[in-house]
């Protein structure tokens, strides 16, 4: 028996020359190298940003400018300081929410183990027993049973409060929601910022409407006028105080739903999913104790070191499945050793060299020299794998069957034949015999 050995492949396509975030399968966008990982929509930060700069800016210049006047020194300049200093926390807090792994999981690169149907157990050991992967599993943690859901895209069982963003098309650890606004998921590892964010732009709103009114009063007692008209007077402030009271119903309601989620230790993804309130939560520790964890416990660390290089993954060996074999790359040569086929490796790179048709004529590379060792007593009997139309899978060991030649073998014959026909009619003791098994 005769295998052709596989070819040098080249490396210079390999991705050993290149980082996790250069190949990262999920839609995040890396800053700095893989430093900051944002969502797709990281477009939509500028904004956030500009909706929060842009009203402190205009507060700051016609508003606290002038309010200096009206107060001492110390008090006067601590009002725009305030502000400022305020408006770049908040900031800070946005990005630390947006550029952060927020708990993503790392992909397996192959399925888990199918397990075999429990029908099919006692099957003969000729038998390759019917193998599932089941949807859901049951487990269990800390005395609790989850059930965990199994990811197609990711190709793991999600742990528990993890689901899939299809945004970023990532497993997130704890996922809340994917907040547009910040664009990224929020999940484990930001949650905290997150709501800090949320709340500090809360009171940012609350801190320049206040202080509109102040100088709107300040105008009528100086001037001796009515509200209305020193409101004429102070167009900037006007403004100002509609749109910090348009945005405290948004972010200060966002404050209040949290403040309801943190205490009885729920995500928004749960909430809206399960509905706690009609059963009991399995998560919920006590009010105190759920404030706790989510702002005093330590942040775990992120399982994905973006900035490592990659390195390319062996094949998995075969693995045995009550007498049968299962191999994670099906169809591979290792899987055709095990069902009969003569491996030809250079099924694996026929993709990679140019187009089929011309695959059966170029992956064939035997030194002349070969030949004569080669033609005395090569006899093949090939079982065609069922990727070929119009072919069935014969078993293994199995004494009668459709056999067919495979393309490669009927390549390496012609090569014989005209081997021999050039050495001048020496083939007849040296040619290829293929034996056809009838059906």
């Amino acid at each position: 028996m005769y295998v052709v050995p596989p070819p040098e492949r080249s490396d210079s396509g390999s991705n050993g020359d290149l980082r996790v975030y250069q190949t990262w399968k999920g839609s995040n966008i890396f800053f700095l190298q893989g430093r900051f990982v944002f969502g797709p929509d990281v477009r939509s930060l500028a904004l956030t940003i500009c909706l929060i700069a842009v009203p402190v800016t205009v507060f700051c210049i016609f508003v606290a400018w002038k309010l200096m006047d009206d107060f001492s020194d110390d008090w006067g300049v601590s009002i725009v300081a305030v502000a400022i200093v305020f408006t770049i926390y908040d900031i800070i807090l946005l990005l630390l929410t947006s550029g952060r792994d927020p708990g993503i999981i790392p992909r397996n690169a192959h399925p888990p183990e199918p397990e075999p149907l429990d029908s099919n157990m006692d099957a003969g050991a000729g038998q390759t027993p019917q193998l599932r992967l089941p949807r859901i599993k049951e487990v269990e943690l800390n005395g609790i049973t989850f059930k965990v859901k199994y990811c197609d895209t990711c190709m793991l069982y999600r742990p528990p409060r993890c689901s899939h963003c299809s945004i970023c098309n990532n497993c997130v650890e704890k996922f809340d929601h994917h907040c547009p606004w910040v664009g990224q998921c929020i999940g484990l590892r930001n949650y905290r910022f997150f709501f800090m964010f949320v709340f500090s732009t809360t009171l940012l709103c609350i801190y320049v409407f206040a202080f509109c009114w102040v100088y709107i009063r300040k105008i009528t007692e100086s001037e001796h006028t009515t509200i209305w008209k020193a409101m004429l007077k102070t167009p900037a402030s006007i403004v100002l105080i509609i749109y910090t009271f348009i945005a405290m119903w948004f972010v200060g309601g966002l404050t209040a739903f949290h403040l309801y989620l943190i205490s009885t230790n729920q995500t928004t993804y749960e909430n809206f999913r399960y509905r706690y309130d009609r059963r009991s939560n399995p998560h919920n520790k006590g009010v105190v104790d759920n404030f706790k964890e989510t702002f005093t416990s330590a942040i775990p660390p992120s399982k994905n070191d973006f900035r490592a290089m990659v390195h390319r993954e062996p094949p998995l060996p075969p693995r045995s499945v009550a007498g049968g074999f299962m191999s994670p790359n099906m169809g591979k040569a290792s899987d055709d050793i095990e069902m009969g086929r003569k491996a030809v490796w250079a099924d694996m790179g026929s993709e990679e060299h140019g187009d089929a048709k011309n695959d059966n004529n170029e992956r064939l590379h035997v030194r002349d020299g070969e030949l004569g060792e080669l033609s005395p007593d090569v006899r093949t009997t090939v079982d065609e794998q069922s990727d070929r139309p119009g072919m069935r899978r014969s078993s293994w060991g199995r004494k009668s069957g459709s056999w067919d030649m495979s393309p490669e073998v009927m390549a390496l014959a012609a090569r014989v034949v005209e081997q021999n026909q050039n050495g001048g009619g020496s083939s007849s003791g040296s040619g290829l015999v293929t034996e056809n098994r009838p059906t």
